[in-house]
């Protein structure tokens, strides 16, 4: 049976999935890198757009530079769909890795645009380019943040690594180092969370910063699978903690390695797993949730938060079903 909130069903058969439903303050809307549908991604315009249509959370990426400076960006490598040289041509291929850069020398390249003509450009059709726009540093954030005088959207940061290339990233340990360096340094420990499919990384937060909150990333597509359920040797990217031991139960994974949030793709979320989740005390972040039809999915479901390309939307949706909605804050990158 599928919790409808339009429709009349049995108290009983819902009442787990659909507390945080009910509890509409709990909610959280999460712009995706920014609002990438709307502006340009990992940018400060991105996350201007995104607090001034009113967000509980900025989702974001980060890399970090040969000399230490932690940055905003999904890739690894600099990305030729995005990317212009200083020359203002194109990138031809996979750019350099960001950690073979110094920040002065990322400062160089503009991913205010897509770049025509790809399948980036097609998917996000709606996206209004901001041309010069830059890499920022994560403090860059943090100051828009606290000059849009919005005391109370929260950070929900993903370390950008992957063990099938770790040359073109810091070891994990020294990775998370330096993300909670900057975060302390900036003082914003307490709206922080720290995401990632590699969950290497989330177990340093967890040992060394106990007062930043994690959040465990997962997927099971045929484009992305850090679980590896069906594979013999495991997973490389769970921290030595293996879907064999726990019945194939990412929930109970999670759970395993000391975790509070689970952040699945939104697509392998079914009733039966959200119950597990909570059954086990777990909130629920789906990613990335675009589309009007699959937001609505996901909230009469009773989900704990949306990561999305499109918060309006979201917002949308949201008012239709009466939550509340989290304030707008005008900023000017």
């Amino acid at each position: 049976m599928r919790c409808n909130a339009n429709a009349i069903f049995p108290l009983a058969g819902c009442l787990l999935i659909g507390l945080a439903t009910i509890d509409a303050r709990a909610f959280d809307l999460q712009g995706h890198r920014g609002a990438r549908g709307l502006a340009p991604e990992n940018t400060l315009p991105g996350f201007a757009a995104a607090l001034s249509l009113g967000v509980d959370t900025l989702e974001l990426d980060t890399g970090v530079t040969r000399d230490g400076v932690v940055v905003i960006s999904h890739d690894t490598t600099l990305n030729a769909d995005i990317t212009r040289g200083p020359d203002g041509q194109w990138l031809e291929g996979r750019g350099p890795a960001i950690r073979s850069l110094t920040y002065a020398e990322i400062l160089r390249y503009d991913v205010g645009r897509i770049r025509p003509g790809t399948a980036y450009a097609k998917r996000f059709a709606e996206q209004k380019p901001v041309d010069g726009t830059r890499i920022p540093r994560l403090e860059d954030l943090f100051a828009l943040v606290e000059r849009s005088g919005n005391t109370r959207v929260r950070f929900n940061i993903e370390t950008k690594l992957s063990p099938n290339a770790p040359e073109e990233t810091p070891a994990p340990e020294d990775f998370a180092r330096a993300l909670l360096a900057a975060v302390r340094s900036a003082g914003m420990t307490s709206r922080v969370t720290v995401q990632s499919f590699d969950w290497r990384t989330l177990r340093v937060v967890q040992k060394e910063a106990p007062e930043v909150a994690t959040v465990y990333l997962s997927a099971q597509q045929k484009w992305l699978d850090n679980i590896a359920a069906d594979r013999p040797e495991g997973s490389a990217w769970t921290a030595e903690v293996q879907a064999r031991d726990h019945g194939g139960s990412v929930p109970r994974m999670v759970k395993a390695a000391g975790g509070a949030v689970w952040s699945p793709y939104f697509g392998d979320l079914t009733e039966a797993r959200l119950r597990e989740a909570r059954e086990l005390g777990l909130k629920v972040v789906v990613w990335t949730v675009n589309e009007e039809e699959a937001i609505g999915r996901m909230l009469d479901l009773g989900v704990d938060g949306i990561i999305s390309d499109r918060p309006d939307r979201v917002r949308e949706a949201m008012a239709a079903r009466g939550m509340r909605l989290p304030a707008p804050t005008p900023v000017v990158p």
